[in-house]
């Protein structure tokens, strides 16, 4: 953590939703001209698409059935903490792209499915933001959640999380309900030991939870909307968060428990305005203090 090179840090599964919650960061980093340097979790992926289809067989012939990306063998997490610490004792680190579609590999000049050259963050940030699957991991090698000053997890309820990932894997990359089924299941030791367990490290956990019948993800034809949703909010430390305001801006919200908050869903980016807006502009603040 550093008061002079700040971290905020978005962590959530596949097809939980971070990339959503990174668009309300970036609106407010926009309103409060706060110069943002951007890394990518995919980025720190070991490998590119076709070594880790050819990795992926090699370890089914050897019977390991949940070899996936979510695991340290899969990731370069020393490379993540590596960039987290620099960046935080110094304003500086390197990153890279992870190339998903056409579109993205004419803007980095790399084929969908492999890694842009590494390259180092822009000067002169004013802090660092993260999205994606690994930003509060801890491991017995690595602990990338010590050097983030902001900590944000997006943990759909599990049945949720897998409808989002079944359609955004169907509608936008191809993939067939089988498929994206199989993926699902390789995944979930991985996902038990290094996914849930960032979300006790997070400062706060934005958690959906669907209002209609979510029971068989695997054939529901639409994802619940925001309307047929709440958002519990929880808070690590609810030292000085206004909760007295919050309930008064978020119309029929109430407690569940000391640390948590419980809003309708359709309130979720207008909660995530006003939880966040202060936090950043402390970190902010407390940067100018620094210096």
């Amino acid at each position: 953590m550093s008061r002079k090179h700040p971290i905020i840090s978005i962590t959530g599964s596949s097809g939980a939703g971070t990339t959503s919650v990174k668009r309300t960061f970036e609106q407010i980093f926009r309103r409060e001209k706060v110069a943002a340097a951007y890394i990518e979790g995919d980025a720190f992926h070991r490998y590119n698409r076709a070594e880790m289809r050819q990795k992926m067989v090699e370890e089914a012939e050897r019977g390991n059935k949940h070899f996936s990306h979510f695991s340290p063998e899969t990731n370069l997490f020393e490379e993540l903490e590596t960039t987290f610490r620099d960046y935080s004792a110094n304003g500086t680190g390197r990153t890279r792209f992870y190339i998903h579609d056409e579109a993205e590999a004419e803007l980095h000049g790399s084929p969908p499915g492999t890694f842009s050259e590494w390259e180092s963050l822009p000067a002169n940030s004013d802090l660092l933001f993260y999205e994606g699957l690994h930003g509060a991991v801890v491991t017995d090698k690595v602990n990338v959640a010590q050097h983030a000053d902001l900590k944000i997890g997006v943990v759909p309820v599990i049945n949720l999380e897998w409808i989002q990932k079944l359609h955004r894997d169907r509608s936008d990359r191809g993939y067939s309900t089988e498929a994206v089924t199989d993926t699902i299941l390789r995944r979930i030791p991985d996902y038990i030991n290094y996914i849930c367990r960032q979300f006790a490290e997070t400062d706060i956990n934005f958690q959906r939870v669907p209002t209609v019948d979510t029971s068989n993800p695997f054939i529901a034809r639409w994802i619940p909307t925001p309307d047929e949703s709440m958002v519990v909010i929880r808070f690590k430390n609810p030292r000085g968060i206004d909760f007295p305001y919050l309930l008064s801006m978020l119309h029929n919200s109430f407690m569940s428990r000391a640390n948590s908050i419980v809003i309708h869903g359709s309130k979720l980016d207008l909660a995530m305005q006003l939880i966040l807006t202060p936090l950043i502009i402390r970190l902010i603040e407390h940067k100018k203090g620094a210096k």
